[in-house]
């Protein structure tokens, strides 16, 4: 799977000074990617580097999986900190924003947003994306034009991505949508489900769905968003639980917690994963751990919009895998997101060692793709996608680290302002800092951000 409008690798090797390979940290690793730009080869014990191959100086990792996005969202950064409020204060300053996007302006955002992704180390995103149509509720002519927009936007920025098509029809239980709302919806599932089986993959996407949250898709419609990822073997997606008013509510509408709601109508299950999960009952983490439902943590959006720590540790020991995603993109840093996890956790039992760096790494790496549909990425291994990423072990932060502790480095000192080089499909994405396609990733940003302003 190649990024579209680019050329396919030529066969070529990379030398990797310090490599993570799931359990471990090797020095000196041949790499060599094929001409389908997957890995064809790696040879470990490599201590110099084999003539012609490019040199990776630093740790390398497979490259990062950011689960869960909304990359109108980033146009948010700074602007909601004035004052105070809750998640729902917050959500009309987001409706706002999405008012004024356009298929155009939001091909500009995400281009930028997805840069900067690469920039963070970030090879595939799934983008939780339910801004469908025109102001109003009207279809544009293309009726998938906003999807579209993503799609190229990623393909512009190097990236992979998995469009996670979200069926959004009500503003809560048995209530209509919102005049901020109908350009969300289809109207009801089987319309959802018309728009969004025309959407193609690509090269470099694949096509999923999403259920908004059960306060967002009546009960009677559940089944349908689930049959139709089924019956593609598609991921699916859904917020569930991230505040306690849409359990409360759940619990009058339903008699029933959202994730018990979801398990009646055959949402749960492998393909599937819950965003957030954070204010469940031991009955919920059972459900969910039992089925194999995966969690997707977003611990700086979380933490962001004041939603509460959700039980990682229990809903992985129940049987969950975790992935990570930055969400609102108040910080697009899945270094940081992983390291929230565990000093997240810190807090809340005042004990250390909940989640050791691998198993945050393998959250942020392989588990991530997973999630996202891809379970050939995330791995530094032959047949994998060559898809990898590398920090510099010789910042201000990473400085004096011993090169065998790289995961502990990586998830406890790195950032993303540590990523020199990124490589998707085995090409270049990122060198030395500095993104190959996108020329000024902070003005392009800039730009476009202004222009939804005004």
């Amino acid at each position: 799977m190649q990024v579209t409008g680019h050329a396919v690798a030529a066969h070529k090797t990379y030398w990797l000074e310090h490599a993570w390979l799931g359990t471990h940290v090797e020095p000196g690793v041949a790499l060599e990617v094929t001409a389908d730009g997957r890995i064809g080869a790696l040879r470990t014990g490599a201590d110099t580097p084999p003539p012609g191959a490019e040199v990776l100086r630093g740790l390398t990792l497979p490259g990062l999986a950011n689960a869960h996005s909304h990359a109108f969202h980033r146009a948010l950064r700074s602007t909601v900190q004035v004052g105070s409020g809750t998640f729902w204060t917050w959500r009309d300053f987001m409706y706002k924003v999405a008012q004024n996007l356009t298929p155009d302006s939001y091909f500009a955002l995400a281009r930028a947003v997805y840069a900067e992704m690469a920039l963070a180390g970030i090879t595939n995103v799934g983008e939780f994306h339910y801004v469908h149509h025109a102001p109003g509720g009207a279809a544009y002519a293309d009726p998938n034009a906003m999807g579209e927009a993503l799609i190229e936007a990623a393909a512009a920025a190097g990236i992979r991505i998995t469009l996670l098509d979200t069926a959004y029809l009500s503003a809560g239980f048995g209530e209509p949508p919102s005049h901020h709302q109908l350009r969300f919806s289809d109207g009801s599932a089987e319309a959802w489900a018309q728009r969004a089986g025309a959407l193609k993959p690509r090269e470099h996407a694949l096509v999923g769905a999403a259920i908004h949250s059960v306060r967002a898709v009546p009960a009677d419609q559940l089944a349908t968003v689930a049959q139709w990822a089924q019956e593609r073997g598609a991921p699916l997606h859904v917020h569930l639980s991230e505040q306690t008013a849409e359990n409360d509510a759940c619990q009058a509408a339903h008699g029933r917690t959202p994730t018990q709601l979801l398990a009646d109508h055959g949402v749960l299950g492998p393909r599937t994963t819950g965003v957030h999960n954070t204010h469940l009952t031991d009955g919920d983490i059972a459900l969910l751990g039992g089925t194999t439902t995966g969690t997707c943590m977003c611990p700086t959006t979380e933490r962001d919009l004041a939603d509460g720590i959700g039980p990682a540790v229990r809903l992985q020991q129940a049987g969950s895998p975790l992935s990570l995603g930055s969400d609102s993109h108040a910080v697009i840093d899945l270094l940081e997101e992983a390291r929230a996890m565990e000093l997240n956790e810190r807090l809340r039992s005042r004990t250390r060692g909940h989640w050791t760096a691998n198993s945050l790494l393998t959250a942020a790496t392989a588990d991530g793709h997973a999630a996202l549909g891809l379970a050939d990425a995330g791995r530094l291994e032959a047949g994998a996608l060559a898809d990898f990423t590398t920090i510099a072990l010789d910042s201000v932060r990473t400085a004096g680290a011993l090169p065998r502790l790289g995961a502990e480095t990586a998830v406890f000192a790195a950032t993303a302002a540590d990523v020199r080089h990124t490589v998707v499909g085995g090409r270049h994405i990122v060198r030395d800092g500095a993104h190959t396609l996108v020329e000024d990733v902070p003005s392009a940003l800039a730009e476009s951000i202004a222009a939804l302003r005004g």
